[in-house]
């Protein structure tokens, strides 16, 4: 069994072997179905790229700007 602690503002950390079978990665999406007492995480399938409005703007995307724009 896998486990994770929640913090005192209830979040926690998806555990890595987690993060592999679901293949997640920054910036994915995670549903949760709720089934009683239990919760089932899944990752949610990236939209059509046809219906991203900002898909063009993806070749300006670099590392430097992430750090040049991270607290706007």
């Amino acid at each position: 069994m896998i486990t994770s602690k929640l913090t005192r503002k209830a979040q926690t950390r998806i555990p890595q072997p987690v993060r592999a079978a679901l293949d997640l990665r920054e910036g994915d999406e995670i549903a949760y179905r709720l089934d009683g007492e239990r919760v089932f995480l899944t990752k949610v399938a990236p939209a059509h790229p046809m219906d991203d409005h900002f898909r063009a703007f993806d070749e300006w995307y670099s590392a430097a700007d992430a750090r040049a724009y991270a607290d706007l």
